[in-house]
């Protein structure tokens, strides 16, 4: 099935206006507690959540819109990584380390690599932050790294600024790991949900907002052991992101279910209504989640949403007030009476 296309002049990663599409940086970060506040997150088109070892997560972020000087705390690669973004191109890749069982696999994968295995460039470390939560990446030198990076292109999402028919009320979203989780609170008046990791606020260096989400994609995935485990016997799991599942879409307060589909590495990612339709993201910033599908996401309150209230009908105009005064007689209309017709006979009932 081909790749839905976007308006000329609108991000395929956010469904906002831009100028020229732009290379695309990935970069990983650090997410437990000790990453917050995160530095450039607010500016990232797509944030992925993922699972890694000992129940804990890892963030992957989409820079194209907008590349920010200072992106971090800047963590390892996974598994995961490499089917995950494949279907971007072949995107500028960042991060801080990785096994070496992996360097053949991220060697051989559709990436450019930025990170300090390649060169050191753009990176520095915060020595007001504890280590190794203190790296950070200038994403401006991240791209001038990998000029053939491949420009932001159709991913298979669609965009409007009008959520689709039907839906459940979702003003909240839970999800949990082993040590970690995340969770999403609608806020009306911004039209976003308020992003919250391990049971706080996720804060941004850059303003007392937080991190928002224009659209929550909760990705059920087949999730498996993978041949990496660390020096302390944990396993690197893999989450599968080609083939099908279903996934629950959450935008301005209501969750839709979805099934979504990515045929092979190469493919970008469809989310499709029951009803065989393409599911609109709401144009922002988007956060999806890849989540084990033997666990279960919490979305509530899960309600038919309430009928918008219908303007009150006008009330009639009064009859005017005082005595009618009927038209003299001679401005009196008088109907004429038809004369009959010779030709007829007695006037009969209608059949």
């Amino acid at each position: 099935m081909a790749l839905p296309a976007n308006p000329i002049g609108i991000s395929p990663l956010t469904g906002r206006p831009i100028g020229a599409k732009k290379p695309v940086l990935v970069m990983k970060l650090d997410n437990t507690p000790h990453a917050q506040p995160h530095a450039g997150l607010i500016d990232a088109d797509v944030v992925y959540v993922e699972e890694v070892e000992y129940g804990i997560t890892r963030l992957a972020a989409v820079f194209s819109s907008s590349v920010p000087k200072r992106i971090g705390p800047v963590r390892s690669a996974r598994i995961t990584d490499i089917d995950l973004f494949a279907q971007y191109g072949k995107p500028a890749f960042g991060y801080s380390g990785a096994q070496r069982k992996m360097w053949p696999f991220i060697k051989a994968a559709s990436l450019f690599d930025v990170s300090p295995y390649t060169s050191y460039t753009g990176y520095s470390r915060d020595s007001s932050r504890r280590s190794p939560y203190n790296l950070f990446f200038n994403g401006r030198a991240g791209i001038k790294r990998a000029p053939r990076a491949t420009p932001a292109r159709d991913m298979g999402f669609v965009f409007s600024a009008t959520p689709p028919a039907g839906g459940l009320t979702a003003t909240k979203a839970r999800m949990a790991w082993g040590y970690a989780s995340a969770g999403f609170d609608y806020v009306s008046k911004d039209h976003e949900y308020r992003v919250l990791l391990n049971g706080s606020p996720a804060r941004a260096e850059e303003w007392s907002g937080g991190q928002r989400a224009a659209t929550v994609v909760i990705q059920y995935v087949k999730q498996t052991k993978s041949r990496f485990w660390d020096k302390g016997g944990g396993n690197t799991p893999h989450a599968q992101t080609i083939g099908k599942g279903t996934a629950l879409v959450l935008r301005d307060g209501r969750v839709w279910k979805t099934t979504w589909s990515r045929p092979n590495a190469k493919s970008g990612t469809t989310f499709t209504l029951r009803d065989g339709s393409l599911m609109p993201f709401a144009p922002g910033q988007q956060w999806i989640v890849l989540l084990d599908r033997k666990r279960s996401a919490t979305v509530t309150p899960m309600t038919k949403p309430k009928p918008a209230a219908q303007p009150k009908p006008s009330p009639a105009p009064s009859a005017p007030s005082g005595p009618t005064t009927a038209p003299p007689a001679s401005e009196t209309p008088v109907a004429p009476t038809p004369a009959p017709s010779e030709a007829s006979g007695p006037t009969q009932p209608a059949g």
